[in-house]
């Protein structure tokens, strides 16, 4: 079904696979020696990230975008960072959505206080502006932005608009400031990995079948991780562009960088429909191109798949957890008692009726499942038949409003409230817990993006807990109408009839703000009550103290965990407010703790000795003063912040605030084995703390003092082994390190942050 290569292949004209070993073929099939470094160059990837660098070296690319798009969680945080950096306009094309705190339900006027902040901003520096039940973001960007060849970069992880020949990038908001301030995305070139397509996909089987057997297959072994996955093979013209897309952004989900796809006629037609024919044109690998990797899916193989709680890598095909059903479940509670951590609890073999699962919801929404074909087939399961009148419920989003035009104007809306579905205008609530949350206890499956836990808006600490399994639309539906009993799509007759796309522009015509190049200066921005500057920060200070606040051996922790999504994401735009929220889902006491240790650190810039708050300090600093060479070291001249330990932190979303929000109540650094993504490591340097890791276990516990010397002049040179220091009666010496830094960072880091770093810059 899914297999992956060990080691590089070179691709010859598109077809022919050839493993990096043998190489001697190449020569075979073209009459020339294997030239590994100019075949590197052959990648579709190369070729457009060569297109958008600066910086004249492709070891180190320093990119700037075509477009931006942030979301009404995001987007005031964005704005407000870049203004204190000193931006005056919108350079490029920046879309401001608002569809994830479109509901507007929670915290009185905040959510739409958000909206109104971004409308003036889109009008005061010249702004596209989307506003609530529109579209979600990447419909939107994926209708109007896209196009071949183009780099678009958005601060939502599932910024991924590949199937369509963009390159996009889903990065915390810093990197997004960057580009406002006509900086650049700065990256040392990635491995490009081949997605090999062949065969077509069976009759029933969606694009989020083929994503979860693909991420089934590379998450957990880091095959793709920080690497574009580019999507070659004669299997990619057996799907049409939508049904792409569907698979593109799910990529997101193997921790890649980006992707790119091969484009066709398919594409152009596309493109055209949405009256962008111009921004097409044909995307293919060169004769002889050569790919770090290479994952080879034959489509045709692929058979419906369910992802079951706690992550979109737990996949099995349906007919296998049917065949499996009660050992399979059982290691799900066994998990369930680790997330619920005696605080709630979760069941699943309660839910086996007559040998078959009995799920409790069904939802098909947002930038996986709310396209036009996922819906459409969905509605042609469900004609003249019926959800049932129990537990079981369903709900559709489609994906703009566009799409939701179409699909009423070809019955399918009616046919699918015929059945007992509900049907809802454009919301990414479902996929990070905003809406249309489980009852207690409850199994919701779903075509959204992720099934993190509690990411559908449980609260294990009010001892509340359901959980997601992700799904394809087609196979919810099936479910759907066996009232809830988990089906698979290919026990129904009725797919690949669908009928022909016609977007209708009308509805982004009347209602969206296109402010693009029309920037107003002298308009103001509207504050609501909850929208907050972000608080000073210092800057970073040559030794520094560390409190361990937190110590998480999980073997992944998800930014759900750092910083939980849900209702909390109302207050996105207050960041001492939305601090309180950290950790709160995995470690209820961190609050508490960094906020201790940060009273600390004002007080000493403030003037006031750290020690008449905190006694304890006197004989830290005795213990500090053993250490050889730190005999005059100072209180008064150390910077006093927390760490958190964590063994591979930030899977999952791109938000910042999993970084920043740690800064603002105190953080100074994590310290970690490695971390899960790129956009997580960046947002901590971009929020000015250090990104440390460590090879050895930790034998540091949550109360331990780290103590660093130096730190402000190592970040000038070598950071391969930094010696560091666990204080107790006996010191212990650790060893850390940091991965590779540019210089931007590291200055960064020793301002502060990345908005002191801008106004240093402003004042040179």
């Amino acid at each position: 079904m899914v297999s992956l290569y060990d080691g590089g292949v070179y691709l010859v004209n598109g077809t022919e696979i050839v493993p990096e070993a043998e190489a001697g073929k190449v020569k075979a099939l073209t009459g020339k020696e294997a030239d590994k470094e100019t075949a590197r160059k052959g990648t579709i990837a190369y070729s457009i990230l060569e297109a958008h660098n600066v910086s004249g070296n492709m070891d180190h690319l320093k990119l700037k975008f075509d477009a931006m798009a942030s979301h009404d969680i995001t987007f005031v945080g964005i704005v407000q960072t870049a203004k204190a950096s000193g931006m005056e306009k919108f350079p490029i094309p920046y879309v401001l959505t608002n569809c994830h705190n479109t509901l507007c339900a929670v915290g009185g006027t905040i959510n739409e206080d958000d909206h109104m902040f971004g409308l003036s901003a889109a009008k005061k520096y010249g702004g596209i502006y989307v506003p609530p039940h529109i579209a979600v973001i990447h419909q939107y960007m994926r209708e109007m932005m896209a196009g071949c060849g183009k780099m678009i970069l958005g601060s939502d992880s599932h910024t991924r608009y590949g199937a369509l020949g963009t390159m996009a990038v889903g990065e915390g908001g810093g990197e997004l400031v960057k580009q406002l301030l006509q900086d650049t995305y700065d990256v040392a070139y990635p491995g490009v990995v081949a997605i090999y397509l062949t065969g077509r996909p069976m009759p029933g089987v969606g694009p989020q079948d083929i994503a979860l057997a693909i991420i089934g297959a590379v998450f957990k072994n880091g095959y793709v991780k920080n690497k574009v996955m580019e999507f070659v093979g004669p299997g990619v013209a057996s799907m049409s562009t939508d049904y792409r897309n569907g698979v593109d952004v799910m990529t997101t989900e193997t921790t890649c960088l980006s992707s790119i796809w091969r484009t066709d006629d398919d594409t152009e037609s596309y493109l055209s429909q949405h009256g962008r024919g111009e921004d097409y044109r044909k995307l293919d690998p060169a004769d002889v191109a050569y790919y770090d990797g290479c994952v080879y899916v034959d489509l045709s193989t692929v058979k419906p798949m369910i992802a079951l709680p706690f992550h979109p890598s737990n996949v099995y095909e349906i007919d296998e957890l049917n065949s499996n059903l009660e050992d399979i479940l059982r290691s799900v509670e066994k998990e369930a008692e680790k997330v619920g951590g005696g605080r709630a609890s979760f069941t699943l073999l309660d839910k086996i009726e007559n040998g078959k699962l009995k799920v409790q919801q069904g939802i098909i929404a947002g930038c996986a499942g709310g396209n036009y074909t996922n819906v459409i087939e969905a509605a042609h399961a469900l004609k003249g038949r019926s959800c049932g009148n129990d537990e079981f419920s369903l709900a559709v989003y489609p994906s703009s409003q566009p799409v939701f035009m179409d699909l009423v104007k070809k019955g399918a809306v009616s046919d699918l409230m015929a059945a007992g579905a509900i049907i809802r205008t454009a919301f990414c609530g479902p996929c990070f817990g905003a809406g249309d949350t489980p009852c207690n206890n409850g199994l919701s499956v779903r075509h959204t993006t992720r099934n993190f836990p509690n990411r559908e808006g449980s609260k294990p600490g009010n001892g509340q807990m359901a959980a997601v399994a992700l799904m394809d639309a087609r196979s919810i539906a099936a479910t759907a109408a066996n009232g809830g009993i988990l089906t698979s799509a290919l026990e129904f007759d009725c797919w690949d009839d669908v009928p022909a796309y016609e977007f209708d522009h009308t509805a982004y015509d009347t209602r969206v703000y296109q402010g693009f190049g029309h920037g107003d200066a002298s308009q103001p921005l509207i504050y609501g009550p909850n929208i907050k500057d972000w608080p000073e920060m210092s800057p970073l200070s040559e030794n520094i103290l560390l409190k361990v606040c937190s110590k998480i051996m999980d073997p992944v922790t998800t930014t759900d965990e750092l910083i939980p999504s849900g209702e909390t994401s109302s207050y996105r735009s207050n960041p001492l407010g939305l601090a309180e929220f950290t950790l709160s889902r995995r470690d209820p006491e961190y609050v508490g703790r960094t906020k201790e240790v940060d009273k600390l650190e004002k007080a000493r810039v403030n003037g006031q000795d750290p020690v008449s708050l905190d006694p304890e300090l006197a004989q830290v600093f005795q213990q500090i003063r053993q250490i050889p060479g730190q005999e005059k070291v100072k209180i008064m001249d150390t910077e006093i912040g927390s760490v958190v330990y964590a063994v591979k932190p930030g899977d999952g979303s791109a938000r910042e605030q999993a970084a920043s929000c740690q800064r603002v109540i105190g953080g100074l650094a994590n310290i970690t084995k490695e971390y899960a993504t790129k956009r997580y490591r960046s947002n901590v340097m971009n929020w000015g703390m250090l990104p440390f890791q460590m090879e050895a276990e930790p034998d540091f516990e949550v109360g331990d003092y780290i103590y660093v010397p130096g730190i402000r002049s190592i970040l000038d040179g070598e950071l391969s082994q930094i010696k560091a220091y666990v204080l107790g009666s006996q010191n212990r010496e650790i060893t850390l390190y940091i991965a590779d830094m540019t210089p931007e960072e590291r200055e960064i880091v020793k301002a502060g942050c990345l908005i002191n770093f801008n106004r240093n810059r402003q004042k040179q």
